[in-house]
C-alpha cells in the first residue's frame, strides 16, 4: 500500500488553481523532500496530505483512505504535522512535558484528560531522542525557536503516526539552530522504523541526511520528482526557480548557488 497517492489533484480557490494535476506516490519506505519557491504550492499539498483539504478535481489517497470517502477525524490521528500554523495554537504557558503527552488525545492545552504510564514513558522518550527530555518542566513560550522545533516534532511522533509532514522545520533558526535540527533530523530520516516522511524547505541545504527522494514544484505544478540524486539537478532547480543554479552535494549534504550574477533570468529554453 502506498501510503499517499494522488492521481490529477488540483485546488482552486478564488478561480485560481493552487494545485495543477498533480500526481504523485509516496512509498512506506520512502523519505521525500519538497522544494519550490514561494508560491509553489508546497503548504497547499501538505494540506492535502494532512487530510485538512480535499481536491477539487482528482483523487487523494492517504494511507489507504480516499479523502472523501474517509472520516478524516479517524485518519488524521494517523499523520503527524509539524507546522508553524500548529506551533502557534500551542499555549505559552504549557509545560513541555504537557505538550507532547497532550497529543495521545489530539488536544493543544492540558486540560481533564486521563494518560496513562505507557503516554507519560513515550513521551520522555520522544524527549529524548529530540534531545528535549530537560525541557520538561519548562514552558513552552520560554523555549528558543530551535527548541520549539524539537519538541513539536516529538508532540508529532506521540501517535506512532503512519505519515510525518514537517513544514519548514528549520524556517527562523540561525545557523546553529538549523545544523542542530538537521543532524536530528538525519538520525529520524535514516531511521528504518521512523514513519514515511514528507519534509517541505526553500533551501536545499535544510535537507537532512536519510531523506531518498525529491518533489520539485512551481506554479502548483511538479517539474519533477524521483530519486534524490536524480531530480535535485542544476537543470530540474534552474526550471523549478527560474535562474541557473550549480547544485552539489559533499558528504550528503546539499548546497545551491546561482551559476551567473544575481538576478540572471533563466534562458527561454529551460523555461
Amino acid at each position: 500500500m502506498s501510503v499517499v497517492q494522488l492521481e490529477g489533484v488540483s485546488i482552486v480557490r478564488s478561480g485560481a488553481n493552487l494545485l495543477a494535476d498533480v500526481s504523485w506516490k509516496v512509498e512506506e519506505d520512502e523519505r521525500w523532500v519538497v522544494i519550490g519557491p514561494n508560491g509553489a504550492g508546497k503548504t497547499t499539498l501538505l494540506q492535502i496530505l494532512a487530510a485538512q483539504w480535499h481536491p477539487s478535481r482528482g483523487t487523494a489517497a492517504i494511507l489507504g483512505e480516499t479523502l472523501g470517502a474517509v472520516d478524516v477525524f479517524e485518519l488524521r490521528p494517523r499523520i503527524g504535522v509539524t507546522s508553524a500554523a500548529l506551533a502557534d495554537r500551542i499555549p505559552r504557558s504549557e509545560r513541555v512535558s504537557d505538550v507532547v503527552v497532550s497529543a495521545a488525545y489530539a488536544v493543544m492545552g492540558r486540560w481533564r484528560e486521563d494518560y496513562d504510564d505507557l503516554d507519560h514513558t513515550r513521551a520522555r522518550k520522544l524527549m529524548q531522542q529530540l534531545h528535549v527530555e530537560h525541557l520538561g518542566d519548562r514552558t513552552f513560550g520560554t523555549l528558543s525557536e530551535g527548541e520549539r522545533k524539537r519538541v513539536q516534532i516529538a508532540r508529532a511522533l506521540m501517535t506512532d503516526p503512519e505519515l510525518l509532514l514537517l513544514d519548514e522545520p528549520a524556517a527562523g533558526l540561525d545557523l546553529t539552530g538549523r545544523e542542530s535540527l538537521v543532524t536530528t533530523l538525519s538520525d529520524l530520516c535514516s531511521d528504518p522504523y521512523a514513519p514515511a516522511t514528507v519534509l517541505v524547505t526553500h533551501h536545499v541545504e535544510e535537507i537532512p541526511l536519510g531523506i531518498t527522494h525529491a518533489l520539485l514544484l512551481k506554479h502548483g505544478r511538479v517539474v519533477a520528482a524521483g530519486p534524490l540524486a536524480e531530480t535535485l539537478t542544476g537543470p530540474m532547480m534552474s526550471a523549478t526557480f527560474d535562474i541557473l543554479l550549480e547544485v552539489t552535494c559533499t558528504d550528503g549534504r546539499w548546497s545551491a548557488r546561482a551559476a551567473a550574477r544575481a538576478g540572471h533570468r533563466l534562458p527561454a529554453r529551460l523555461a
